[in-house]
């Protein structure tokens, strides 16, 4: 099982500390979000990283098609890959809180699925039209792969059918991990593309802390984010949520915050749902209940995993304990 992180660049120290745990345990991938006004700029931290660090892989997990022109974005991705050779990932989403928190709109499928290839054409070294201007980047040495996020069915055809590789958020239980999967599969087929052309990592949150009730008290925050903000937005039903669950859900849905806090936590038990959006999103307490809820979720499927430890209620704690007492169990 692969296993990496992301997480919000909050400070430069951080940023060291993360990206020095990341190669120090043998993390196979750190990712860092976009979030404007969330965190500091995501490719000073990747930078940051990338001199940092001789194997682990990096990525921009994620960012959006509208608050940085994709052109800026594949230019970006491949002058961060003249630092890490071969180590640097490009991960475009359709906007939450990078695009939200800044009053602008997300991208459609489709737009992924368009952005996906212009970037794609620009790192290959061939010029690219988007929208009405063309870029090209004569100067790139080689293509970084760009991977799509994805938690719905359209969104993952887009991974499908364009990308290089998918971060899928839709759960780590059983029913989700075959129904994501299967859908980039179905998208991939249709475009004369084999499963092997599309790397997949399932994403989740991941909260580890010798004290169990610190990282139970504090998972429900990135959970609501998770779940309320755009895993399980549209029809709940084709997102394998059960029935009975659908007004909770729709509740939270309408008072979450994008900015996640002890409310957002304290709403998911009020509304009863820690334990449903638990099992499905998140992997957290002590290292011996990681390494249980991991393996179930290797039973599930899951091979390759990206953990968000943003929310974590001590993202760097979480980080080396995972890495100590977790990690090795799995190598």
């Amino acid at each position: 099982m692969r296993v990496g992180f992301l997480f919000w660049p909050f400070t430069p120290n951080l940023v060291r500390e993360l990206a020095a745990d990341a190669e120090r345990y043998g993390y196979d991938l750190i990712g860092i979000a976009d979030t404007p006004g969330n965190a500091m700029d995501p490719w000073v931290a990747a930078t940051m990283v990338a001199q940092a660090t001789q194997n682990v892989r990096i990525a921009l997990c994620v960012s959006n098609l509208t608050s940085r022109h994709p052109a800026v974005s594949a230019a970006a991705i491949a002058s961060l890959d003249l630092l890490a050779p071969g180590r640097a990932i490009l991960g475009i989403g359709a906007g939450h809180s990078g695009t939200r928190n800044l009053g602008i709109r997300g991208s459609g499928a489709s737009e992924l699925a368009d952005g996906a290839d212009f970037i794609r054409t620009l790192l290959g070294g061939k010029p690219a039209t988007w929208r009405s201007g063309q870029a090209h980047l004569p100067w790139v040495r080689q293509p970084s792969p760009v991977f799509l996020a994805g938690s719905g069915p359209r969104a993952l055809a887009a991974a499908g059918h364009s990308a290089d590789g998918v971060f899928i958020n839709y759960g780590l239980l059983a029913e989700n991990v075959e129904r994501s999967e299967n859908a980039v599969r179905e998208a991939a087929a249709k475009a004369g593309r084999a499963r092997s052309d599309i790397e997949i990592w399932h994403m989740a949150a991941l909260d580890c802390s010798l004290e169990g009730t610190v990282s139970r008290q504090r998972v429900g925050a990135i959970l609501a984010f998770m779940a309320a903000g755009y895993v399980l937005g549209g029809d709940l039903t084709a997102r394998g949520v059960p029935t009975n669950l659908h007004p909770a859900i729709r509740e939270l849905q309408s008072r979450y915050s994008t900015r996640p806090g002890k409310a957002d936590a304290d709403l998911v038990d009020e509304l009863g749902l820690f334990d449903y959006l638990s099992s499905r999103f998140a992997v957290y307490g002590t290292p011996e209940m990681c390494r249980h809820q991991l393996s179930a979720a290797r039973a599930a499927g899951v091979e390759q995993i990206m953990f968000s430890v943003s929310l974590a209620a001590d993202p760097l704690e979480t980080v080396t304990l995972f890495g100590e007492r977790v990690l090795p169990a799995l190598r």
